[in-house]
């Protein structure tokens, strides 16, 4: 199932018990992301790939792009063979992996070659563009709060309430 959360700021407590607070989404694996500009956090129920190497939030190579993703990708593995043949490498067999080579690759035109139930967070850190989005039909929750400058996102709303200046 997983649970993805995060904010447009840093603080990896707030994060932390957020993702703690979906722990029956993912008992597998949790996993934290800040910068001064971002957190994400991610709690892991491990389906395709078993390893660490699906570890979340995950990022690209060089680290300017992370993502938390909630769901599954019915054609990643043909989605996989179209970006090993534009040269980009892989160091997991998970489908997530797939997400952030093809938003590289394609930006958020991705989201039109997805094909599956999914919640998404990108942080491009290049473009300080923090990029989410769920599947057409809305199969996999994704809520959010918005005040001025603020924007907290989760799979759950009791972990977007983690933060306790949210009326």
């Amino acid at each position: 199932m997983c649970g993805i959360c995060g904010f447009n700021w840093k603080d990896e407590q707030l994060v932390r018990r957020m993702a703690a607070e979906m722990l029956h989404r993912g008992p597998d694996q949790d996993g934290a992301f800040c910068d001064d500009t971002v957190s994400l956090g991610h709690r892991r129920l491990s389906i395709i790939d078993l390893s660490e190497h699906g570890r979340q939030p995950m990022s690209n190579e060089n680290g300017t792009i992370r993502m938390v993703f909630n769901g599954e990708i019915y054609n990643f593995q043909a989605l996989r063979k179209d970006l090993l043949a534009k040269g980009h490498r892989f160091t997991s067999n998970s489908d997530s992996e797939v997400i952030i080579h093809g938003y590289e690759e394609y930006g958020i035109d991705v989201l039109q070659k997805l094909r599956g139930m999914f919640a998404i967070a990108v942080w491009d850190a290049p473009r300080q563009r923090l990029f989410i989005a769920r599947d057409r039909i809305g199969i996999k929750p994704l809520y959010y709060y918005s005040d001025g400058g603020k924007f907290v996102f989760a799979s759950e709303i009791k972990a977007i309430l983690q933060d306790v200046t949210i009326p």
